[in-house]
């Protein structure tokens, strides 16, 4: 914290503060707002010369509270609802509808698929735990970027086949070899080309290019998918953040992947960028340090 101790006399501090004690006061920062924790004492004597201040900058402090409460109650709310709809479906079968053999099974699928999205909830939850734990990095080893595309697009075929989207590869060429892990890689392009997919009307397309551009190797995911409004872009990346909360959910997210992607990003000190037009699709581009030469 920034902390600023400074002398003035008493009529500016009775004017700038309503009591000698602690306070905290909203400021702004050019034109960004800003908090200060003020600590104030009186001077000795009568009448007091002055009075000392002491000024911690909590901005920080109290943004990082800010979006811990959000969290919390995110994630409160995106357990709660499939764990609602289990009792539910469950209390109906205990009540009678076991026997009913027209719906049992429409009940029981239900329940399957919600015990299945609290699961990616947790299993979301717990990985993006562990990538944010302090030291925690992928393996930073070679990592061929073919050989990861290639087996991302073949494990999303058929989701691509169901929804008629093609999927396009666009190697370079020569070999791109980024310094991440294999495994990291992996969930970094699967999440992206599995929103891809997702948001995608039938007969559109979406395209996976790599390539070597100023010493870093670049991937670029993009799709003519249903895009992304401007204002959204900046917070795309938080945890839980949905722009189309009922759309997500129906598409069966959890809304912690691209946090994930995110942060798996950084780790290793590469960037992700996302550009979008509503109606027209959405691009991710990523860019990452090279392999050393082995």
């Amino acid at each position: 914290a920034v902390v600023r101790a400074v002398l003035f006399p008493e009529h500016d501090l009775v004017a700038g503060f309503d009591v000698v004690g602690q306070r905290v006061a909203p400021v702004r920062c050019g034109d960004r707002p800003a908090a200060l924790l003020c600590y104030v004492a009186r001077l000795a004597g009568q009448p007091a010369p002055g009075a000392v201040v002491v000024a911690h900058d909590i901005t920080d402090i109290r943004r990082l509270e800010k979006v811990r409460q959000e969290f919390v109650a995110n994630a409160s709310h995106e357990l709660k609802t499939p764990i609602t709809s289990i009792r539910a479906y469950v209390e109906t079968l205990l009540n009678g509808a076991i026997d009913d053999a027209d719906h049992r099974m429409g009940f029981l699928n239900t329940i399957d698929e919600q015990a299945a999205r609290l699961d990616a909830t947790v299993r979301d939850l717990l990985t993006l735990a562990h990538i944010e734990a302090e030291g925690a990095k992928p393996p930073v080893v070679p990592t061929d970027v073919a050989t990861v595309v290639n087996r991302c697009k073949e494990h999303h075929r058929p989701a691509a086949d169901r929804r008629n989207v093609s999927v396009t590869l666009h190697p370079p060429d020569g070999p791109v070899v980024v310094a991440i892990g294999d495994e990291a890689l992996d969930t970094v392009l699967s999440n992206l080309l599995d929103n891809a997919i997702k948001y995608t009307p039938e007969a559109g397309s979406v395209t996976i290019s790599w390539m070597i551009e100023q010493s870093r190797g670049v991937i670029v995911v993009e799709d003519t998918g249903i895009g992304i409004p401007q204002k959204h872009l900046n917070r795309i990346f938080e945890r839980f953040y949905r722009v189309d909360r009922g759309r997500s959910r129906d598409q069966g997210g959890t809304g912690l992947g691209l946090a994930i992607v995110k942060h798996l990003v950084q780790s290793v000190g590469g960037k992700i960028e996302i550009t979008s037009t509503v109606g027209r699709g959405t691009k991710f581009t990523l860019r990452f340090p090279l392999a050393p030469p082995s």
